[in-house]
């Protein structure tokens, strides 16, 4: 049998000609198409390359009006600025930062009706562009539109990822203003998504202390939780920047019955999560086990300190005034040589040491130690500290501290 012959078509001129025109046009397209992926990639970083790769995309010829319109421009960049902002929103009506570059030079040339009127167009379009909003933050403070500044840094802190490091210095710094922080707690108040953040970011940070203070305790008298370690850290910081009444009177606000004449929680039985220094605080340095625990009768303090091992391993401060005062507890496990047996003290911020109370061995007097301490005039702030001596016994220091009362000695 024959083979057949397998017959190829043939094409006329007019076929190649278009099939070559779809070819070309396809790898046309295929470019234009990895063109814009790579500007839309670089758009951020390199706004002029990305532009250069697609000059039809609005959204990228409006970044590059930003990028030309920032604090340093020349007013040849702003001139170029606007010509592209001018050509974006050509390209796209819905290009915000077009807009906002607009605005920004109208302003910077002293046409401040032009800007208003600019921005308030961008308004329209979004109420997420940074720029926008940090203009209307800028307008606003000019007028003296407390309200109307704190509405815009709300927007800001709302929609933009970066506001907060760039508002929250600035919001921080302006809570020593009473108008602007009454107005702000106003804000807060209605506890907006940013509020936790920023509450915790000004009483580490914030300028002012005692003003953070302030903000905290008209929080608290309008139900506002602080986030969690904020007092904590303020009253560290009141107390290390010398503060020492205000720290006291914002911890006593959140602490309702607090007594600065005596030592607090004696029972141990509070054991806040998060204690300020005018609670107690166990010391775990080296080794040492230190904790505040539930005991049979309430709380307790247990301790165990490595052996030969000694230093302050629970801490309290106080703010008594100058005075004779008694210091009582009870002991439980603790059996040392008399060279070894722990001891409480009162210490002033130079150091100097107001006495000891030795605490006794458990089996003696059923554990209850007392003695006296005396504070003197200059001596405003003091520590209140039980101190572990070394111990030769393999086991160490160990035992527990069921109570301690430190008050006003009896006349």
């Amino acid at each position: 049998m024959s083979k057949r012959r397998v017959t190829r078509p043939t094409w006329s001129a007019t076929e190649w000609a278009v099939r070559g025109v779809l070819a070309v046009a396809t790898a046309g397209l295929g470019y234009v198409s990895v063109a814009h992926s790579l500007a839309y990639m670089m758009r951020g970083s390199a706004p002029t390359r990305a532009h250069a790769l697609a000059p039809w995309d609005g959204r990228i010829t409006a970044l590059l009006s930003e990028q030309l319109s920032g604090p340093d421009a020349t007013p040849a960049d702003r001139k170029r600025a606007d010509e592209l902002a001018r050509l974006a929103l050509r390209q796209d009506p819905t290009a915000v930062p077009a807009v906002a570059t607009l605005g920004i030079n109208a302003q910077v040339r002293g046409d401040t009706a032009a800007a208003r009127r600019i921005f308030a167009y961008s308004e329209k379009l979004s109420r997420r562009d940074l720029r926008t909003r940090l203009w209307a933050i800028e307008d606003a403070v000019g007028r003296g539109d407390i309200p109307g500044a704190l509405h815009n840094y709300d927007i800001a802190l709302r929609t933009s990822r970066i506001a907060p490091d760039l508002l929250f210095p600035v919001l921080a710094s302006a809570i020593s203003d009473n108008d602007i922080r009454r107005a702000l707690i106003a804000t807060l108040v209605q506890r907006p998504v940013w509020s936790e953040q920023f509450l915790g970011f000004v009483a580490g940070t914030g300028p002012d202390a005692r003003a953070t203070a302030n903000l905290f305790e008209a929080l608290q008298r309008r139900g506002v939780a602080l986030p969690a370690g904020a007092a904590p850290a303020l009253v560290g910081r009141l107390l290390a920047e010398n503060y020492v009444d205000d720290a006291w009177r914002f911890y006593a606000a959140l602490t309702p019955g607090a007594d600065r004449r005596v030592a607090r929680d004696p029972d141990f039985t509070a054991n806040p999560q998060l204690p300020t220094p005018f609670d107690w605080l166990p010391i775990t340095d080296s080794g040492v086990s230190a904790t505040l625990q539930r005991g049979e009768r309430g709380g307790i303090f247990d301790f165990a300190v490595p052996s030969n091992l000694g230093g302050p391993i629970l801490r309290q401060t106080q703010l008594l005034p100058p005075g004779d005062y008694a210091v009582e507890g009870r002991s439980i496990g603790i059996e040392q040589a008399g060279n070894a047996l722990p001891y409480w003290t009162l210490t002033c911020p130079d150091g100097r040491e107001l006495g000891r109370v030795v605490v006794p061995n458990s089996g003696q007097a059923n554990g209850r130690f007392a003695g006296r301490l005396t504070v003197p005039a200059g001596c405003p702030v003091q520590q209140l500290v039980l101190v572990a001596r070394p111990s030769e016994q393999l086991s160490g220091l160990t035992g527990q501290i069921d109570g301690i009362r430190l008050r006003p000695a009896a006349r």
